[in-house]
């Protein structure tokens, strides 16, 4: 049987078929609003984006852990030209990488567990110009869920208002 995922974002045509069988279970779990990852089985760590086989031992055995969607932008771009015409009216927004506090300083002290998304509100829309002006490296997050279409939902990052943010979190300079 055949599953193919078709959806639009932002006039940006999505498409997930059934010849990426991770790729699939990941975003069937997103759709539920559950973020779950590939945990090696033989050297227990979790891998991100979703593979056939482990990026430490090769190992291709895996089971699909449930992750806490948690953590600090670790860097980040803001995009102030989109290429994507429907992205122009968010300019600028964020895409952040985002050091889950799972799996953080594994499996050395320098690595996390690291997520690329968007930074949105809490309703999960790409966040306006005045909340990218506040988020640096060490601002904490936490993944909420956009619903794009029936069986799809993108996992994203927004500002957590229950943790502690940091005073002054560190910006890029800006010429």
């Amino acid at each position: 049987m055949s599953e193919t995922i078709n959806a639009e974002y932002l006039g940006m045509n999505l498409q997930v078929d059934s010849l990426d069988n991770s790729n699939l279970a990941y975003f069937k779990h997103c759709a539920a609003h559950d973020f779950h990852l590939q945990k090696c089985d033989d050297c227990g760590l979790i891998r991100y984006p979703v593979a056939e086989g482990c990026s430490w031992c090769g190992s291709g055995n895996a089971t699909w852990t449930a992750v806490e969607g948690k953590g600090a932008v670790h860097s980040y771009t803001e995009i102030h030209h989109a290429i994507q015409p429907a992205f122009k009216a968010y300019t600028p927004y964020m895409v952040l990488v985002v050091d889950l506090d799972t799996q953080k300083g594994a499996p050395t002290e320098h690595e996390a567990l690291r997520i690329i998304a968007n930074l949105v509100t809490a309703d999960g829309v790409l966040a306006p110009p005045e909340v990218v002006a506040s988020v640096g490296i060490g601002s904490r997050v936490r993944m909420v869920f956009t619903d794009v279409a029936d069986g799809l939902a993108i996992p994203q990052f927004t500002l957590d208002g229950d943790a502690e943010q940091p005073s002054q979190p560190w910006r890029y300079p800006v010429e």
